[in-house]
């Protein structure tokens, strides 16, 4: 199954990306509750305009996708974008069958290939927080003939379930050979395994792409649900998501909604073969559209940003996030914005250089192409379908251009915790008067440890008397809800103020920078 778009990494950005690394948490069958925090306040937009913004801007996107659909003689694509929990725009253009004109729609169904590996691996989440499987199980666990296998080098581990779900068993890229074998039997599947499956690396040493990986997922998931993986999915993710209108097999699309296959050859479109639903189906057999898919978008959507509040989807918000977690981060320095990439579950993630973070999937069948990108921290998902062979379905970077440049692409704002601000407002004093009181109740054992009180409250006597009179205090921006700065803003200049706190029950201020930055 051939993606859109290839996975890469980048050392410079290695330190911040694995903020977001974790390795795969194992879940218990009967999790118990925790405490937590009632006055917690999550991260919100600020003057959020954002629908209204991307629904003024159909006409330059209509525009747009028509003339991509035209150069790169695609018959049809089908498009949308989501915001938070609604499906904002959706537009078409062009035909899902050539032969009979019929006009691709935001309701044609489309065969999405290798996006259709999120689905799977959300069903291996959802069995692992039942407490049906663990994500470091071997696989051979479930099917025994996996225990067979001939590794490259004798202290290989053994391939595990994470390994699966990771691309990084050690199997080799398989394109355009998985493609081919999306019909096959679970049979077949089971006879591959036990003659023997060849390796590229060890497993647990790097990430490649493997078709065959996921559908040896898909045969998990039936042995482990005991029905076959499609009814699974179909049950425990579709349904709660309400994606009535998505399928595995051809056959039962409705009249005049399926999306034919074409490739662009000797100057005309030649219908591909349309291949049937099978064991391979859980690396990129899903059939859907733009108006169902976006209910898929808008569920990983909502895992962000994390906050109090009842669960409501297939899987919690925290396996949501657990599946846009990358692993085995690689390097890509191509462009004046070196990128930093992993793949999740199922998913790739990424970060550039500007600390922008996106989670996309591409997929690819003969016949047909399809992307879908989203921006957690935006609350933005895009994506968009076609029918014609291996091709990228929109002109990517022109359409996110667009989005920056009418203002959609804004963050979330955090809002000041109350012990940040409480600790702020007695900083304020302190640095100012010295009191006694506060800096016994508010500094952290190792405050003066670290470095003499003398010497810190001559330098911010120093430095106030080089700002002159204090006019005004800033607001304080927070990094998070331990950590965050403010100015106080003197007439020769302002005085920059950073703290951190203390892990304690009653947060003390562990560290303070002080410094003047002259008008």
């Amino acid at each position: 199954m051939k993606t859109a778009t290839h996975f890469s990494a980048i050392l410079a950005l290695q330190f911040l990306f694995f903020s977001f690394t974790a390795h795969a948490q194992e879940k218990k069958s009967e999790e118990t509750s925790h405490f937590f925090s009632s006055n917690y306040q999550m991260p919100v937009f600020e003057q959020d305009q954002r629908a209204e913004k991307i629904k003024e801007i159909l006409p330059e996107l209509e525009a747009l996708m028509a003339k991509y659909a035209k150069d790169n003689h695609i018959p049809g694509i089908a498009y949308g974008i989501v915001v938070d929990n609604e499906l904002v725009l959706a537009s078409s253009t062009g035909l899902l069958d050539v032969a009979e004109n019929i006009p691709a729609q935001t309701t044609s169904a489309f065969r999405i290939a290798s996006m259709t590996k999120s689905f799977t691996a959300m069903a291996i989440l959802k069995l692992r927080d039942e407490g049906k499987l663990l994500l470091s199980d071997p696989a051979s666990k479930y099917i025994p003939e996996m225990s067979k296998l001939h590794y490259l080098t004798e202290d290989a581990p053994i391939i595990d379930i994470e390994n699966l779900l990771t691309m990084t068993a050690g199997f080799p890229e398989d394109n355009p050979w998985g493609d081919r074998q999306l019909n096959e039997s679970d049979q077949m599947l089971l006879n591959l395994i036990s003659e023997g499956i060849s390796f590229s690396n060890a497993p647990s040493l790097q990430y490649e792409y493997s078709n065959t990986g996921y559908a040896i997922l898909g045969h998990i998931i039936s042995t482990v649900s005991g029905q076959p993986y499609q009814e699974y999915i179909n049950e425990n993710i579709l349904l709660p998501l309400e994606m009535a209108h998505t399928y595995w097999e051809i056959d039962n699309v409705p009249e005049n909604q399926l999306a034919l296959g074409y490739r662009w050859e000797d100057e005309q479109w030649k219908q591909e073969p349309m291949l049937h639903d099978g064991a391979f189906g859980a690396m990129g057999g899903l059939i859907t559209s733009i108006e169902d898919f976006s209910k898929y978008v808008r569920f990983h959507l909502s895992a962000w940003p994390p906050r109090n509040g009842t669960e409501t989807g297939p899987i919690e918000r925290s396996s949501l996030r657990e599946m846009q977690t990358p692993q085995f981060p690689r390097l890509n320095t191509n462009g004046d914005c070196a990128i930093m990439s992993g793949y999740g579950f199922g998913l790739g993630i990424y970060q550039n250089c500007n600390g922008t973070k996106w989670v996309s999937h591409g997929g690819a069948l003969p016949g047909f192409g399809s992307n879908y990108r989203f921006y957690p921290e935006y609350g933005v998902g895009i994506m968009a379908f076609c029918n014609l062979t291996y091709t990228t379905p929109w002109p990517l970077a022109k359409i996110e251009a667009l989005l920056y440049e009418k203002g959609v692409m804004e963050p979330r704002k955090l809002p000041v915790s109350d012990i940040l601000e409480k600790r702020k407002n007695q900083l304020v004093m302190l640095i100012q008067t010295g009191n006694k009181y506060l800096e016994e109740s508010i500094l952290a054992e190792n405050f003066f440890l670290d470095r003499s009180k003398e010497h810190r409250f001559a330098e911010y006597k120093a430095i106030l008397e080089q700002a002159g009179e204090i006019k005004n205090v800033s607001p304080l921006k927070p990094e998070n809800q331990l950590r965050g700065s403010f100015q106080l803003e003197g007439e020769n200049g302002d005085v920059e103020i950073f703290f951190t706190l203390t892990p304690e029950k009653d947060p003390k201020v562990q560290q303070l920078d002080v410094n003047f930055k002259e008008k």
